[in-house]
């Protein structure tokens, strides 16, 4: 079996200490574990070590069978690679956010130049057999750097966020750039049938599109895979941590909520996650079903602060603040608020637990590429007594768990019906539901996904091989 060298924008670095992580980390160690693997990436740490010094600041731990290699990046790469051209460019862009791209020519140099220096850093710890595993935006040009400095394995990369389609995309004055650059890989994973059909779309409106089947393809001198890979979580891990005996303020908690319904939404402050609609869902809840006035129902928002530097976030920020106390000033009184905003993280285990003693978990991203919170917030219930999801149609998990109240985040009045019909919902619907939702993530779990895309790619013909076949092929 070939070893597996995972590639991500940031890794983190085990150590002693106690750590909960996430689903993703978790089904990445699992197939790193299977094959001795390497996981590379930045380490989070602002660098001062000028070029010259770069072969000095790799750092190299081993730990249960998995080699992390990591490195700093410098303030100025920082600032373009990460800051502007990842998350002030491609982050809206993909979410379909055109208005708040800021493009600026020295970012996109600098986010091409990190991308080569991070390749640079990589090439000689790949062995000739290696496969190569990608993941997300920030990473695009990667394989293009790794190709240039005559690497030739196996390459996928997975995208965690959305594919634009090719009238937003189109928007974005290196697109073609970059599509010729993803070219270089041998395997493209997409969250959803959509995200993949928008990419080969763009495609085909730069440059001649051939298809070689039903998900291979051939552009810009090169054949590569596309292929769609729900990311999923680990159903009975999340089960485990949301279940067992409550903390004492976990029991303070719940004895305080007395006999009031909970809805809870839960992710980092982002625009793309609809909170100030939501909030105004919230709000049209309490005006058009008065019953669950007068302290029947509360909502938590839990939001951690997200890339607080960025304008945009601080704004949003205010924004939801200023919704919250004219929402409670309505509706609240002296011993009675309706809506909690949250700006903190909260520890997984504790999150999990929260999960499952609450009535409706709202999920409604204006966009977003798959969404786990809302596969958590399933898992976690309770199986005697479970609670409802409502889900935006434009999350990727819609696709999958259609048995939770899908809505249009757009519309206010949609999801507070939604949320009055969840809050009203008879035990017998909501056990049918819940049974149907965990009986797809049982079947495409973490795991699944994992094991899913990496046989596709340990498929494909490695470069070198395939290069020649193809020149065979035109001389043949």
């Amino acid at each position: 079996m070939s070893r597996l060298v995972v590639v991500s924008n940031r890794i983190a670095i085990p150590n002693n200490a106690k750590q909960s992580a996430g689903g993703l980390a978790v089904g990445i160690m699992d197939a790193l574990k299977n094959t001795s693997g390497l996981w590379f990436g930045w380490n989070g740490e602002i660098s001062e070590i000028s070029d010259e010094d770069e072969d000095d600041d790799l750092d190299m731990v081993e730990k249960d069978g998995i080699t992390y290699a990591s490195v700093p990046l410098n303030q100025n790469d920082y600032d373009l690679y990460y800051c502007q051209f990842s998350n002030a460019v491609l982050w809206p862009a993909f979410h379909y956010r055109i208005d708040l791209v800021d493009f600026q020519r020295e970012a996109w140099e600098g986010y091409c130049r990190v991308n080569e220096l991070l390749a640079k850093r990589l090439q000689s710890l790949i062995k000739p057999d290696d496969i190569l595993w990608i993941h997300d935006y920030h990473l695009l040009p990667f394989a293009a750097a790794l190709r240039k400095l005559g690497v030739n394995n196996r390459i996928g990369l997975f995208l965690h966020i959305p594919f634009p389609t090719p009238e937003i995309f189109s928007a974005v004055p290196t697109h073609e750039q970059l599509l010729e650059m993803l070219c270089e890989y041998d395997s493209l994973g997409f969250q959803t049938e959509s995200d993949r059909t928008a990419f080969l779309d763009n495609l085909a409106q730069i440059t001649p599109l051939e298809q070689k089947g039903d998900r291979l393809h051939h552009a810009f001198g090169q054949r590569f895979m596309t292929g769609v890979y729900p990311i999923s979580i680990a159903p009975d891990s999340i089960k485990e941590m949301a279940e067992g005996p409550l903390s004492p303020k976990m029991v303070v908690m719940k004895e305080e909520l007395g006999d009031a319904k909970n809805i809870i939404s839960c992710e980092r402050l982002d625009y793309t996650k609809g909170l100030p609609e939501r909030f105004l869902a919230f709000e049209a809840l309490l005006e058009n079903y008065p019953q669950h006035r007068g302290g029947k129902v509360r909502y938590s928002q839990i939001a951690p602060t997200s890339r607080g530097d960025v304008q945009a976030y601080q704004d949003l920020r205010h924004q939801l603040e200023m919704e919250v106390g004219r929402i409670n000033g309505k509706y609240g009184s002296m011993n009675r608020t309706p809506l909690f905003y949250l700006n903190q993280n909260f520890e997984r285990r504790l999150l999990m637990k929260i999960f499952r003693l609450t009535d409706v978990g709202l999920v409604t991203p204006l966009r977003d590429g798959m969404n786990l919170v809302a596969k958590e917030y399933v898992a976690a219930q309770d199986p005697e007594d479970p609670g409802v999801l409502v889900l935006s149609r434009f999350a990727g998990a819609a696709n999958e768990l259609t048995s939770a109240l899908i809505v249009n985040p757009y519309d206010r009045d949609e999801v507070a019906a939604a949320l009055n019909q969840a809050l009203n919902m008879p035990l017998a619907e909501r056990l049918s539901r819940y049974n149907d939702m965990m009986d797809v993530l049982h079947k495409n779990d973490i795991a699944h996904w994992g094991e899913h895309y990496l046989k596709d790619l340990e498929a494909m013909t490695p470069r070198s091989s395939k290069q020649k076949t193809i020149v065979d092929e035109s001389n043949s």
